[in-house]
């Protein structure tokens, strides 16, 4: 069986034809799926999702990229955590693609997410995108605990330095595309009890699905190309994948 560390089950992509994303899912052995928060204003959406279906988990968080968007208090993130249903925080961190000049506004919001994380035990979801230094520095300047570093685009010695830090690695569909040497040989470095597969769906569908919607399903891919990649079993890597998971998000039962 597999799991689906990170999606977007409540962006219109997926949740317009939920009934067969669900099916496919099944279908493919993917037993479980983290759909993932991104903002204050949809954050019911996501929980509504996870409280709907027995298989599908939620987190709470603001994503990086929208500066002019509604916050949650770190306070607020703490009192969402205690739902049963709420199993991470985020997701967060630094996008320095998207966003640019001056970003304070960005590492506070950050700082937020990495205080909530703490408080609650909960993982922290990070997201970096050009931004691995300041990533790195805060998570350690502010005690983060543990968590993840979703769709994993940096390179081996962000990934050393973010296992070090106690983080767990997770790679999307990106890893099997054709130019993603650095993705690659990172994922070849991590240890396999440290080693996550998302989606990240409806984005970054896998080959041989690049170009189409993503979707839980398709994490199956992603994780026969990761075991390729190692020469390791791909039932050792869904194995691993998944007891991964539930040793991170030990909120979450056993399918």
């Amino acid at each position: 069986m597999l799991i689906d560390s990170h999606c977007h089950l409540n962006f219109p992509d997926l949740v317009n034809r939920l009934p067969e994303v669900l099916a496919n899912m099944a279908a493919a052995d993917v037993r479980q799926a983290l759909a993932i928060s991104v903002s204050r204003d949809t954050f019911a959406e996501v929980l509504a999702l996870a409280e709907a279906h027995h298989n599908i988990y939620a987190t709470v968080g603001v994503h990086p990229d929208q500066q002019d968007t509604a916050e949650f208090t770190t306070a607020e993130l703490v009192a969402h955590a205690q739902h049963p249903k709420v199993v991470g925080i985020g997701e967060t961190g630094l996008d320095y693609h998207w966003c640019q000049g001056d970003l304070d506004w960005q590492h506070r919001r950050f700082i937020t997410h990495i205080e909530a994380a703490k408080q609650s035990g909960l993982p922290l979801i990070v997201h970096t995108r050009d931004a691995g230094a300041d990533t790195l520095r805060l998570l350690r300047k502010h005690h983060a605990h543990a968590g993840v570093i979703h769709c994993f685009t940096e390179d081996t010695a962000f990934a050393k330095a973010a296992l070090d830090l106690g983080f767990y690695i997770s790679f999307s569909g990106i890893v099997t595309f054709k130019n993603a040497t650095a993705i690659q040989a990172a994922c070849q470095y991590v240890p396999q009890e440290r080693l996550l597969v998302e989606t990240d769906a409806p984005y970054l569908a896998p080959v041989p699905k690049r170009g189409k919607t993503n979707e839980p399903a398709y994490v199956r891919h992603t994780a026969e190309f990761v075991a390729q990649l190692r020469g390791e079993p791909f039932e050792d890597i869904a194995a691993a994948s998944t007891d991964n998971f539930y040793r991170l998000f030990n909120k979450v039962p056993r399918a």
